[in-house]
């Protein structure tokens, strides 16, 4: 819509703001005239007053009342003059230029104008406006013989003037006036719109349109222009940041498709060490077994039997290796099931503790009381305990450490997960190695293949659980795996 655009909403303030300024200049136009009229007309009367009061005063000195009429019908001969009169103190006319109104009582405005001790008032007439000057006649000695000297005013000359000629023309001036303005108005608010609308909104329009294609993927879209204003620099820099994202566009494809490459290589190679792995397990078997019928021939004391011990620890690594490439390049698909973290937990420390360095680890169990149960593969979820516990027994190496072992249920978007914590007080991972511990064969043992927390990942991720490992150097490092509680349906419920 029209008033919801840019230029709209500009045409509509300037307008009203242009209305409600030249308006209020009007109105005091108009004011300041009346005032104009008002005080010119008062001076005007109060002048023909005066020359009135001097060429009476002679014929009142006299006494002649006939030349003080036709004095005053001489000059209401003025269109102007709606009146000219002398009346008493007490509001009756003594001498009028209308006969009909001697006798009568002076008008209730020139009246009170009088006894306020004022020289003039503007009230409404007949046919307008009407100014009403009245003039005390105090007493002389020459008026000693028509009026006592007690009275200190004899007689009040008053003149009614008209002012409905001089608004009519006011009138028509302030019309004339407000309709300049109007055009004036219209004049400005038009050239205000047309100006935003050349400088601004279709400038503005334009740049809209050229992010609309931006957005649907179309980054070739750039402005021509040879403008130096704002507007001017706020294109070219779209035009820069245009640039830079098909820059980092570009750069964005050529990665992906390195990482697409590695992915295949990887996937070739996860293969490759798969078959390569299984056809060296059958032989290390034979091999074991071999070696072991002859080593059962060898005395007690016998110093080969070390080197056949040294063989078979060598072996047995080689197996696992193996194991670790057939696992990682073929990983069994989960068998899922109802499953109690904290006793499988406990079945897990069990083999644990059959590990050399764990008898030297002081344990920690913080274990939260009826945890709901989690949908896993039992196999593979104690393989992931497994691997990351002794992993932690073997960063406290030397004189041994705490290991921390806590269960509890955390809530995450909405979603119950319980949260296994395996923690250490070992010296910690540095920072730039924390980046790399679930990249496949990444390892800082002398011995091992790279291999376990990335195979811990991926079966975390079969399972729908979470792995994250958080250590700072010389703080120990922490593991938490979470898993989504499974709630079990009604029926095995009851069943259990």
């Amino acid at each position: 819509m029209f008033f919801n655009s840019l230029i709209g909403r500009v045409v509509t303030f300037s307008f009203l703001l242009f209305t409600a300024a030249i308006g209020a200049v009007t109105v005091v136009h108009i004011h300041r005239e009346h005032q104009h009229i008002t005080s010119s007309s008062r001076t005007a009367a109060e002048l023909m007053l005066s020359v009135i009061e001097r060429s009476i005063v002679n014929a009142m000195s006299s006494g002649d009342s006939r030349e003080v009429q036709a004095i005053f019908e001489q000059v209401v001969l003025d269109p102007l003059l709606l009146g000219v009169r002398i009346f008493h103190p007490e509001g009756r006319i003594l001498n009028s230029a209308n006969p009909r109104e001697i006798g009568r009582p002076v008008n209730v405005h020139d009246l009170t104008t009088f006894r306020r001790g004022e020289t003039y008032t503007v009230f409404p007439g007949e046919q307008g406006e009407v100014l009403g000057v009245v003039r005390p006649i105090h007493f002389e000695e020459r008026c000693s013989g028509c009026h006592s000297p007690d009275e200190e005013v004899i007689g009040v000359l008053n003149i009614d003037y008209s002012l409905a000629a001089m608004n009519d023309q006011m009138i028509n001036s302030s019309q004339f006036f407000a309709g300049s303005m109007m055009a004036v108005i219209i004049l400005l608010t038009g050239g205000i719109s047309i100006i935003i609308y050349r400088f601004v909104s279709h400038p503005v329009q334009t740049i809209a349109d050229k992010m609309a294609q931006v957005e649907e993927g179309d980054l070739t879209a750039q402005f021509m222009t040879s403008r130096t204003d704002e507007v001017g620099q706020l294109m070219l820099s779209f035009n820069s940041m245009v640039g830079r994202l098909r820059e980092a566009n570009e750069e964005l494809k050529s990665w992906h498709n390195q990482q697409m490459e590695r992915v295949d290589r990887l996937a070739s190679v996860g293969e490759m060490a798969a078959g390569i792995a299984h056809e060296i397990k059958n032989p290390l078997a034979g091999i074991n077994g071999a070696i072991s019928v002859l080593a059962s021939d060898f005395a007690k004391d016998d110093p080969r039997r070390e080197v056949v011990s040294q063989v078979l620890d060598q072996i047995a690594r080689l197996d696992k290796a193996a194991t670790d490439l057939l696992y990682f390049g073929k990983p069994g698909k989960p068998s899922f099931d109802l499953v109690d973290a904290n006793e499988l937990l406990k079945k897990t420390l069990f083999f644990v503790a059959q590990h050399p360095e764990a008898g030297k680890v002081h344990q920690i169990k913080e274990f939260t009381r009826n945890l709901p149960p989690v949908r896993v593969d039992e196999k593979q979820l104690q393989q992931v305990f497994f691997n990351v516990i002794i992993n932690a027994i073997q960063a406290m190496k030397g004189g041994g450490g705490t290991l921390l072992l806590q269960t509890d249920i955390v809530t995450r978007d909405d979603r119950q997960y319980v949260r296994v914590l395996v923690g250490d007080t070992g010296p910690g991972i540095p920072a730039e190695t924390l980046q790399k511990i679930f990249t496949p064969f990444f390892t800082t043992k002398t011995q091992g293949t790279g291999l376990g927390l990335a195979i811990c990942r991926q079966l975390m991720e079969q399972q729908g659980g979470t792995i994250h490992v958080a250590s700072r150097t010389g703080n120990g490092t922490r593991v938490s795996i979470e898993l989504p509680v499974q709630e079990q349906p009604p029926a095995e419920q009851k069943g259990s």
